[in-house]
């Protein structure tokens, strides 16, 4: 097994970090320029800094919150929000930023996937993947990929569309559940298996860590190849170094 990554995410709304519950009602967490910087001491392995406001208000990534963050960090750093064509890629990574992620733009347009690994290195692309479990009988996919900062449903079955994703050459996977987001209460395991299993490309998981216990489960159980949180690192019921540590202690290889 690859050393498992301890991703802190940045959630950005209008140039601050933000943290909320099922991707709504939101709260102030702090400025994103002192948390990287903070994280990057701590020793996370990467960070991600999502504009979650950007397609949602139909507008691109705020460069100059980007290069703000850019400027301090010392680790991979990837970006997401608003990111809808090849030169939105290309500011950002004259920015300096390691990595792009993709999500609405993706299903919008799923070519874009290909165009922008061959353009630029499928380790450089990251398509980001919001779901949402539904009811027995409702008609829709048991696990459905949701758009827009999870306002929008699109039909399309979560595992197949992970499966697509990687074909089409995207690097890895950052796996959100929309249902746990900011619950605290654990990873949708279920589906970060499903993914993980279908798929050979790196799946990280996100959504709902709210004890060091989960940060495990969603590698032992879940099989995920990187564990992201966000409120539990803002507010500081959780350091990375004991998120490693204690991963350390389970088996699980990190990087200390």
């Amino acid at each position: 097994m690859d050393k498992v990554r301890i991703i802190p995410c940045l959630d950005v709304k209008e140039g601050r970090v933000v943290k909320g519950v099922n991707f709504v009602n939101l709260r102030d967490a702090r400025d994103p320029v002192e948390a990287a910087q903070a994280y990057c001491r701590e020793g996370a392995d990467e960070l991600v800094f999502l504009d979650i406001f950007a397609t949602v208000e139909n507008r691109k990534t705020r460069l100059e919150w980007v290069k703000k963050v850019c400027d301090v960090v010392t680790v991979p750093f990837a970006v997401g929000g608003g990111i809808s064509s090849i030169g939105d890629m290309q500011e950002l990574f004259d920015l300096g930023v390691d990595k792009v992620s993709i999500n609405t733009a993706a299903v919008k347009n799923p070519e874009l996937i290909r165009e922008a690994s061959q353009e630029f290195g499928k380790e450089k692309l990251v398509v980001a993947i919001d779901g949402r479990k539904n009811p027995p009988g409702s008609g829709l996919p048991r696990l459905e990929v949701v758009i827009k900062s999870g306002t929008e449903g699109t039909g399309l079955d979560l595992v197949e569309w992970a499966k697509k994703v990687e074909e089409l050459g995207a690097g890895e996977i950052l796996l959100t559940s929309r249902d746990a987001d900011g619950t605290k209460e654990g990873y949708d395991l279920e589906m970060t298996r499903s993914v993980a299993e279908a798929v050979s490309i790196p799946v990280t998981a996100s959504g709902g860590a709210g004890t060091l216990e989960h940060l495990y489960e969603g590698v032992a159980v879940g099989k995920a190849s990187a564990v992201l949180a966000a409120s539990v690192f803002h507010f500081g019921e959780i350091s990375i170094q004991q998120a490693k540590q204690y991963l350390k202690e389970k088996g699980i290889p990190v990087a200390i």
